[in-house]
């Protein structure tokens, strides 16, 4: 049905990529808004039972994020110049569709992840400062 929309070739093959850069980037974010209000609980519930050892368990936990962050911000800048060349090289409507929603997906994840690594690491520098106030 969608793909009777679009006039061209091109436009007709962005349909099916794009709908799935969007429910890839729907499913991301719900799993993770719906994984992290349940943590949430378990924080508080943590932070009331033992203070100490809570600040200790989220600076390892900071610490392990900020490092995987170094590698996201390694990946995609990568899987982003492999799709850039598919478009330079590949001259089929759907392939460029492929690669052109795979950017924009990948943008759109750099640019959430970009902010989450900024807050986790003012948060991370925060319970190092609280841990060695104590």
């Amino acid at each position: 049905m969608f793909w009777q929309l679009g006039k061209t070739d091109l436009a007709k093959a962005y349909i099916i990529p794009t709908l799935v850069a969007g429910l890839l980037l729907m499913t991301i974010g719900l799993g993770l808004f719906y994984t992290n209000k349940s943590r949430i609980i378990q924080f508080e519930k943590a932070f009331n039972k033992d203070t100490p050892a809570f600040y200790q368990s989220e600076i390892a936990r900071t610490e392990s994020t900020l490092k995987e962050y170094t590698i996201v911000f390694k990946v995609i800048p990568i899987l982003i110049i492999i799709a850039s060349l598919v478009i330079l090289f590949i001259n089929t409507p759907i392939w460029r569709a492929i690669s052109i929603a795979t950017i924009a997906m990948l943008i759109v994840i750099l640019l959430v992840d970009g902010t989450a690594h900024a807050r986790i690491e003012a948060y991370h520098k925060e319970l190092k400062s609280i841990n060695e106030s104590r």
